[in-house]
Order: structure tokens, then C-alpha cells, then sequence
């Protein structure tokens, strides 16, 4: 990692979530999955039902999951939008129940603003909204009175076209000119920039050599100044190098992982949190004692 990009992530080694400091300098942080959806592409329907959801995410929280993301609407490619009320309906009560049971921050899944307030009153610190607040009209006013922070995730299209026909020019440049648009988009509504945290959107909207190009020049993204959030965890394009099922790609997503790391990521969204734990804590020490080289040659 160049001299610059490193200056890139000692400014973006924290962020705030309801009044309260979060550290990802020292050491990236772990978003673990929970999908109460039934329709996801690697766990859907296992824990749709929320005593399972609030097990599962209670044994996230053991293994070291920093953050907790829980989500009702599945956003695989061709996924089909549920509605508010059954949303509401899956998320809030798992939301409830793990504020009380766990110290992990918790993060809803959402697009909807209503399901973002109901999540946040429920006891959740961040909204993670794939549409970086462009499909719902309040999200980022529901975002700003709350104080909670916000993950703003480019796509092209929306999970029923965007894997249809993807086309860039130069991905990174443009995924990096979207999210400095929607992070000024939350910023004039009142959103703090601490608050912000931004995602390249790994897999929505993009072929293989684009989740490939963004990923090995994350650090451009870094410039922003604020904490990049990756997901990379057994997706489709690992699948496509490797010839495995979702369920067969945690090697290649330990890979993914490790390079996310290295290249300035700071929040990692992983189903497997006790592996990817790992992982982060080796390829961080890795960096950290690089970075540590460096700057006893440079004194």
C-alpha cells in the first residue's frame, strides 16, 4: 500500500454510530450476515424464522462479529422486493431482542425508511442501504434526526437488472465519483461525515473483471476519507474463478478478504465470522508490521 493511501486510512480509522465512537484503525472490523430472508443466495430460509435469526446472530456475536447486519429483503441479482409490513415484521423483532443480549452494533439491511426508523427505535446504530438513500425520500432525513450511521453502497441498476448488462468505462473512477455524490447528498441533509460509511457494492451491477478492478485498486477509494465497507463473502464471482457453489467458497472469499484488508478496507461483511476473524487479524498484523518497517527506514 503506497504512502499516500496509507494517510487515506489513518483518516478514516473511525466512525460514529448514535453518539458512540467506532474504532476500525488498529484492526478492520467484522460485519456479520443475518438474513431473516427466505430467498438469499447462500443462507436463505435458514434463519427466516427470527428465534433462528436471533440464535445464529448471538453465535455471530461469540465469534467476533464487531457489527451484526440484520436484513428481511434479500438483494441477490433478480431478487424481488418485500414488502414493508413483512419486513417490518422479520427485522424488528430480532433487532429488539439482540439489543438486549448483545454488545455488538447492529446494523438493518434496509431501503425503507419506515423499517430504518422502526429498526433504529428497536435499538439498531446503523442503516445499511444498498440504494445509498436514492429510493426512499426520507431515509436520509430518518438517518440524520437518529444520529446513526449510515453505509452508502454504490449499484448500477437496481437486484432485478443490474446483473443484466453492466458497462463502465473506468469502474473504479465512476463508482468513486458516485459514492462522492451520495456521501455530499447526506451531508446537505444533515447526516455528520463521521457518520458516513461507504461500500463499492462488490457484485451489484458488475462483471467479474469489475468486482476484480475494484478490489485491486480499493485504495483509490480510500481518498474519500471515510471507512470502506466490502463484501465479497461467497459470492457469485468467486464462484466464477474457482467452479464452486456458494457453499464451497469460503477459501476464495479468505482470499478476497485478506486483499480487501491489505488494500484499505476497514469493515468486512462475511457469513463466516470465526474464519474471516481470522483472517483479518493476520492479514492487519501483516500490514501493520509493513507499515511499521517502512516508517522505522523513513526516520
Amino acid at each position: 500500500m503506497g504512502h499516500t493511501s496509507l494517510q487515506a486510512v489513518a483518516r478514516q480509522s473511525w466512525l460514529v454510530a448514535k453518539g458512540r465512537e467506532v474504532r476500525c484503525g488498529e484492526r478492520p472490523l467484522i460485519m456479520g450476515v443475518v438474513n431473516v430472508t427466505a430467498d438469499s443466495f447462500y443462507d436463505g430460509g435458514r434463519y427466516a424464522e427470527p428465534e433462528r435469526a436471533i440464535a445464529h446472530a448471538i453465535e455471530l456475536a461469540e465469534q467476533g462479529a464487531d457489527i451484526l447486519d440484520i436484513g428481511a429483503e434479500s438483494t441477490r441479482p433478480g431478487a424481488q422486493p418485500v414488502n414493508e409490513e413483512d419486513e417490518l415484521a422479520r427485522v424488528v423483532p430480532v433487532v429488539a431482542e439482540l439489543a438486549r443480549r448483545v454488545t455488538a452494533q447492529i446494523s438493518v439491511d434496509t431501503t425503507k425508511s419506515r423499517v430504518a426508523q422502526s429498526a433504529l427505535d428497536a435499538g439498531a446504530s446503523i442503516v445499511n442501504d444498498v440504494s445509498a438513500l436514492r429510493w426512499d425520500e426520507k431515509m436520509a432525513s430518518v438517518v440524520a434526526r437518529s444520529g446513526a450511521a449510515v453505509v452508502l453502497m454504490h449499484m448500477q441498476g437496481t437486484p432485478q437488472t443490474m446483473q443484466t448488462a453492466p458497462m463502465y468505462d473506468d469502474v473504479v473512477a465512476e463508482v468513486a465519483r458516485f459514492l462522492g455524490e451520495r456521501m455530499q447528498a447526506a451531508l446537505e441533509a444533515g447526516i455528520a461525515k463521521t457518520n458516513i460509511v461507504l461500500d463499492p457494492g462488490i457484485g451489484f451491477g458488475k462483471l467479474l473483471e469489475h468486482n476484480l478492478e475494484l478490489l485491486n485498486r480499493l485504495q483509490e477509494l480510500a481518498m474519500l476519507d471515510r471507512p470502506l465497507l466490502v463484501g465479497v463473502s461467497r459470492k457469485a464471482f468467486i464462484g466464477r474463478m474457482v467452479g464452486r457453489a456458494a457453499e464451497h467458497r469460503e477459501w476464495g472469499t479468505a482470499a478476497a478478504v485478506a486483499l480487501a484488508v491489505d488494500r484499505g478496507a476497514r469493515i468486512l461483511r462475511v457469513h463466516d465470522v470465526a474464519m474471516m476473524t481470522d483472517v483479518v487479524k493476520v492479514a492487519a498484523a501483516i500490514g501493520s508490521g509493513a507499515r511499521s518497517a517502512r516508517q522505522a527506514h523513513d526516520a
